[in-house]
């Protein structure tokens, strides 16, 4: 056989393996997107995903938002007028009678006293301030309200308003009242009760994420160096002290601050101590694993330097490892307490002192602007600590 014969046959059977290589890639990347659309259309049903619902209901949202935009961190004095009107479900044998107007002051009348939920009512009131916005509110008979539209009196101080009954409870012929407040601002702006609240907490917070970081260092750093694996391997008691640390750094950096929260709130009490308890244990675990990691991916020349001058392991330490490590410990230091302040928010959620446990108190009692206030004071000292950590940083690592 000629060499050239030889190469058309190496020639040809290349040819064909390229030819046939194309089709057998196309099969298996055709399996690979059928199974990858078979668990995302499985994904989808399982996690209850609803485009439509999400455009339809778009406006429950609005006055959430509205609130969240409108923090409670300035406001001006208030003056009100409040009138209520008694209302009976159902009707009795004695149903309560309509307020007699009296010139000069508020008053308010509604068409009738008693009745049942899906009535239509129709309140006149007189005698309020002219050109005023104002809401009417339906008041059960525990004082629970619900909103039931915006007013604003005309320019001569009256107002009409239509509504239905909305479904509220009621016990047998107890009574309820229709209230109608009319608001106007005097006198310049303050800072409200909520603000002060804010800043004594997210202060408390702040330097609960700085003791917990604090008291998490002074730990940190000696179990680092033992969960090091190129400074523990050098003996069969040495590994086994690494890989109980690692056991352990592993186990407690895997149970979340929350958790962590609540045990301490049942042991020392609700409070700031507890966040900090808290806090300190998930930042050990956290900060010994960054620090052991740290000290792995040392350059090994200055110690192999000094381990050949005869120094013994704690020089080496001290000499060789100490002045490699400082940069990477104070940039994961500073980066921890960030996380701290955020995690304090969570924290208060259980009882731990800070910011979150005023959060969750607001959002649970539906009072959004609040709520809102806490929110940007979080944020704000977030996005301050985490400027200042990275000029730190920069100027230090």
């Amino acid at each position: 056989m000629s060499n050239k014969q030889g190469g058309e046959r190496i020639t040809n059977k290349t040819r064909e393996l390229v030819q046939r290589k194309p089709s057998y890639a196309s099969w298996k990347f055709w399996i690979y997107v059928i199974i990858a659309i078979a668990v995302y259309v499985y994904g989808w049903h399982a996690t209850q995903i609803n485009l439509k619902t999400l455009v339809k209901d778009a406006h429950l949202v609005k006055p959430l938002v509205s609130d969240l935009l409108r923090p409670d961190f300035i406001a001006r004095n208030m003056e009100m007028q409040q009138v209520k009107a008694p209302f009976q479900m159902p009707c009795t044998a004695n149903p309560p009678k309509n307020m007699t107007p009296e010139p000069g002051k508020p008053s308010m009348v509604v068409s009738k006293t008693c009745g049942k939920i899906g009535d239509t009512l129709t309140i006149k009131a007189t005698g309020l301030r002219p050109n005023t916005k104002g809401r009417l509110w339906w008041e059960d008979p525990i004082g629970q309200r619900d909103l039931l539209m915006e007013v604003q009196s005309d320019t001569n101080g009256n107002l009409e308003a239509t509504f239905t009954i909305p479904e509220v409870r009621s016990g047998e012929g107890e009574i309820s009242h229709i209230v109608l407040e009319i608001k106007w601002p005097a006198g310049g702006f303050h800072f409200t009760k909520t603000a002060k609240l804010v800043l004594n907490k997210i202060i408390e917070t702040v330097f609960l994420a700085l003791m917990a970081t604090t008291l998490a260092i002074f730990i940190a750093i000696p179990i680092s160096f033992l969960a090091a694996r190129n400074l523990m391997s050098g003996s069969l008691i040495g590994k086994l002290v690494y890989y109980l640390t690692r056991t352990f750094l592993n186990i407690f950096r895997s149970i979340e601050p929350l958790i962590w929260g609540l045990i301490f709130v049942v042991w020392v009490g609700i409070g700031p101590f507890a966040g900090v308890l808290a806090l300190t244990v998930h930042s050990i675990a956290a900060l010994g694993k960054l620090y052991s990691e740290a000290i792995e991916s040392i350059d090994p020349g200055p110690i192999e330097a000094i381990t050949a001058t005869g120094a013994n392991k704690l020089q080496v330490i001290v000499y060789g490892v100490i002045p490699q490590m400082i940069p990477p410990f104070i940039a994961f230091t500073l980066y921890r307490w960030d996380i701290n302040v955020r995690m304090s928010t969570v924290i208060g959620l259980v009882g731990g002192g800070g910011i979150g446990f005023l959060l969750i108190q607001w959002i649970n009692l539906m009072q959004f602007r609040q709520a809102a206030a806490a929110i940007w004071a979080i944020t704000l000292v977030v996005w301050t600590l985490d400027y200042a950590s990275a000029v730190v940083r920069e100027k230090l690592v």
